[in-house]
């Protein structure tokens, strides 16, 4: 799920429009990441705590020499899950209801949008021909698989005056499994 899809499923579930969903992620991301960036933690309870977390310098080791190596003090930015987002991803039963087509995207809403921009008419019309082209387009397909592996054996190929059979692909068979001969009289001759 990207921005657009997860401002379009929040637009679905909420009812507000999605120009207002994407204003107020855009806010939210903004303030979030501006608080977190002086050093305050932001929490949001149930969900996640976003942290600035300074690690000062410190002696480590390199592991191929095991030698001593001073690193450097770093700044790193924190998103840890909190109880409550952790319990209802582990266990499905504790996750929220969404509404019907918030997520996956109901395929209703995209032709909801497609209707808007054509007549209802238009759009059965299209629709119709573009099935019965793909069927056509399949039926095709097939037709030249089976004529060409029929005509490939049987067609002879002429390079330079000379006349040379065309090289056909073998087919996979498997081959019968059978039961070892019973060799109990044999041996009993031989002896």
């Amino acid at each position: 799920m990207n921005r657009r899809d997860l401002v379009q499923a929040v637009s679905t579930q909420t009812g507000v429009e999605r120009k207002q969903v994407d204003t107020v992620m855009q806010g939210f991301t903004t303030v979030v990441t501006a608080v977190v960036a002086k050093g305050e933690p932001v929490s949001i309870s149930g969900f996640a705590k976003f942290v600035k977390v300074d690690r000062p310098a410190r002696m480590g080791r390199n592991p191929q020499t095991q030698q001593p190596v001073r690193i450097k003090a770093s700044k790193r930015a924190r998103i840890t899950p909190l109880k409550g987002f952790k319990d209802a991803v582990v266990k499905t039963s504790l996750a929220p209801r969404l509404e019907k087509g918030v997520w996956p995207p109901a395929p209703a809403a995209a032709k909801k949008a497609a209707a808007k921009k054509t007549t209802a008419k238009g759009t059965t019309a299209r629709k119709t021909a573009s099935k019965a082209g793909t069927r056509k387009a399949a039926a095709k397909k097939t037709a030249r698989k089976t004529t060409t592996r029929k005509t490939a054996a049987k067609r002879p190929t002429k390079t330079a005056g000379k006349t040379t059979a065309r090289k056909t692909t073998a087919r996979k068979t498997t081959a019968r499994k059978t039961a070892p001969r019973k060799t109990t009289a044999r041996k009993a001759a031989k002896r």
